[in-house]
C-alpha cells in the first residue's frame, strides 16, 4: 500500500498514481508537507491535486479518484430552484456580481458550520494563498446581493477552460444556489464544460454531478487548462439564455 509523500517547499508533488487508494483511511491522500502559495496552487490545480487539511495540520494534498465533476450541459435546474431564479432576477435590489467582494466571500465560506466537520479546512493560510491568487487572476468570486448585502456565494479556481469549484455559503435561504446558477450560466456562455466539484455529495448528486475516473479527469485537463484567454470574468444578464431561455423574460 502506497503512504504519503512526504514533501518540502521546493519539492514538486509526485505522480498522482502515487495517492493512497480507496482501501486506506484517506483515500486520494497523495502528499503531506510544503507551503500553500499561488505558485504551488498553480502547479496543482493544473494537475487536478488541490490542498485540503485542517488547523494544527500539515499541508495535505489531494488527488481523489474517482472525481466528482459536474458537466455545465448536464445541470439540473429544479423547477422550485428556477422559480426562486426568476423571482430573484426580476425583484429590484437584487443582483449578481463576480469579483467584488472575494476576500468576504471566501471568509463566509470559512466561517460556514459543515455538516459532520469540526472546525474549517479554510484555514488563514489558506485564504491569504488564494486572495492572493485572486489578485493575480486565477481566483474568483461569485456572489448574490440584496438590497446592498451579500447573502450567499461561491469562490473557485479558472485556468484555461476549466473551473474548479471550492466553497460556497449563504445567509439566505437558496442564495448560494443562486450563485451557482450563475455560475453555470457563465461557464456556458465561456465554453468551460466542466465545473470540478473535488468529492462525491447528495446534494450535488442532485444537480447534475457525476464522478469520473481519475485518468479521464486528468485527460479533461490536458485539453483545457492550456486554452488560453482564460474566461472573460464579467457578470452579463444576457449569459441566463444560456441556462434558461425564459428566465430573460424577467429581465
Amino acid at each position: 500500500m502506497h503512504r504519503p509523500v512526504f514533501i518540502e517547499a521546493d519539492d514538486p508533488l509526485p505522480s498522482t498514481t502515487m495517492a493512497l487508494g480507496v482501501d486506506s483511511d484517506a483515500p486520494g491522500l497523495l502528499a503531506v508537507g510544503g507551503q500553500v502559495t499561488p505558485a504551488r496552487l498553480q502547479e496543482a490545480y493544473a494537475r487536478g491535486i488541490f490542498p485540503w487539511y485542517s488547523t494544527g495540520q500539515p499541508v495535505c494534498w489531494w488527488s481523489p479518484d474517482p472525481r466528482m465533476v459536474l458537466d455545465v450541459a448536464q445541470f439540473k435546474l429544479m423547477r422550485s430552484l428556477r422559480k426562486t431564479l426568476k423571482k430573484f432576477l426580476r425583484t429590484p435590489g437584487c443582483d449578481f456580481r463576480f469579483d467584488t467582494a472575494f476576500p468576504e466571500v471566501m471568509q463566509a465560506c470559512a466561517d460556514t458550520p459543515r455538516h459532520g466537520h469540526h472546525g474549517t479546512w479554510i484555514v488563514p493560510e489558506m485564504v491569504a494563498a488564494y486572495t492572493e491568487w485572486h489578485r493575480m487572476g486565477p481566483v474568483h468570486s461569485v456572489e448574490t446581493w440584496v438590497d446592498g448585502h451579500l447573502v450567499g456565494g461561491l469562490y473557485g479556481v479558472n485556468l484555461g477552460r476549466m473551473m474548479f469549484g471550492e466553497s460556497m455559503f449563504s445567509t439566505r435561504t437558496d442564495a448560494s444556489k443562486l450563485a451557482l446558477c450563475a455560475l453555470v450560466a457563465f461557464c456556458r456562455a465561456e465554453g468551460i464544460a466542466w465545473i470540478d466539484c473535488q468529492q462525491n455529495t447528495s446534494h450535488l448528486a442532485s444537480l447534475g454531478a457525476k464522478e469520473v475516473a481519475r485518468a479521464a479527469f486528468e485527460s479533461h485537463l490536458a485539453r483545457t487548462v492550456p486554452q488560453a484567454p482564460p474566461a472573460r470574468w464579467a457578470y452579463d444578464p444576457s449569459n441566463w439564455q444560456q441556462l434558461d431561455p425564459g428566465l430573460l423574460d424577467s429581465l
